[in-house]
């Protein structure tokens, strides 16, 4: 890392953090989220949130999946999207069909084409991070900087179509 963080910039345009850029803010949380049942329920937003602010780190036949994913935790909780992604696992463990089931995100948006966007509100290198633990102020704190780097990704993307 730079002396002067604010000089190092991530590939989603968001300034280097404590941590480092973007991806070293992604690999800490995977590492806490593996010692904390309550903070790994946020697992499936924090991936998709990161490769959608990074969509060259993933596949793009998942990124319009990933983008729907995020609608529906903000439309209807994370609750409902820890519910949809054990209805997928289940139906895949049951071998009826291959692929995924898109019917439970279909309400939503797909992605826009020409993107990344440039810029995101809220980005990972954001969050805050106290005595090297992102849920040093309690798991709904955690939860809320999740949830808004998840609703700045997804604002980010619709702007794209205007």
């Amino acid at each position: 890392m730079a002396d002067n963080p604010g000089a190092v910039r991530c590939e989603c345009g968001a300034a280097a953090g404590p941590l480092g850029v973007c991806v070293d803010y992604y690999h800490a949380i995977l590492s806490e989220e593996q010692a904390d049942p309550v903070m790994y329920r946020w697992h499936a937003p924090v991936v998709c949130a990161y490769l959608l602010q990074h969509p060259y780190r993933g596949h793009e036949k998942y990124l319009d999946g990933q983008f729907r994913q995020l609608q529906l935790l903000l439309d209807k909780g994370l609750d409902a999207l820890l519910r949809a992604a054990a209805h997928q696992i289940a139906r895949n463990r049951h071998g009826s069909r291959a692929g995924y089931d898109m019917e439970p995100l279909a309400a939503y948006e797909p992605l826009p084409p020409g993107g990344p966007p440039r810029d995101f509100r809220a980005t990972f290198s954001g969050l805050p991070v106290r005595d090297g633990s992102f849920v040093a102020d309690g798991h709904a704190a955690y939860g809320q900087h999740i949830e808004a780097v998840v609703r700045a990704t997804v604002e980010s993307w619709l702007s794209m179509e205007s």
